[in-house]
């Protein structure tokens, strides 16, 4: 069995609740994943930020944050794929990175890396900065339509979860 393929077994079984085979899993393959995240094939460690989220493993959450900053766009893309997963329920796990996903928001150079880092803030708590930004995206004519839309609808969400001003 591949990494991917233990990772998405891994998915199969975190979505079941069978916490107790999902915890076999990852102790199977902790250090499979720590090496592929090491790897000098970006292909590898793809995989291997993919499978963070998809494992469910919120101790390898910094290795996520290099993902984050990885050179290549799928690395980025994978490590953000599994924060948003991990985020669902955690907003902290977003809250911890806001402000590379802020960077990477406005100014990474692939446009699918761009809208998943909007739709990874959306997990995260209501934050003014945020919405701000967001908005500004959404309102910059010069800025990808799909990232345009993805800014808009996240910086929506975030309003209606704002508390209410008095």
């Amino acid at each position: 069995m591949t990494l991917a393929e233990a990772a998405a077994e891994a998915d199969a079984l975190a979505e079941q609740g069978s916490e107790r085979e999902l915890a076999d899993l990852r102790s199977t393959w902790g250090d499979e994943l720590e090496a592929a995240a090491r790897s000098a094939d970006y292909r590898e460690r793809a995989v291997a930020f993919r499978a963070v989220g998809q494992f469910r493993w919120r101790a390898k959450e910094e290795l996520l944050r290099r993902g984050l900053d990885d050179e290549s766009p799928a690395c980025r893309g994978s490590a953000l794929l599994s924060l948003e997963l991990l985020s669902r329920d955690h907003p902290s796990t977003i809250n911890s990175v806001r402000a590379l996903l802020h960077t990477l928001a406005t100014s990474d150079g692939n446009a699918a890396v761009r809208r998943l880092a909007v739709l990874c803030l959306k997990n995260g708590s209501p934050q003014r900065e945020t919405i701000v930004l967001l908005e500004g995206l959404a309102g910059d004519d010069e800025a990808d339509a799909q990232l345009r839309k993805a800014a808009a609808g996240v910086a929506q969400a975030l309003k209606r979860r704002q508390p209410k001003q008095r």
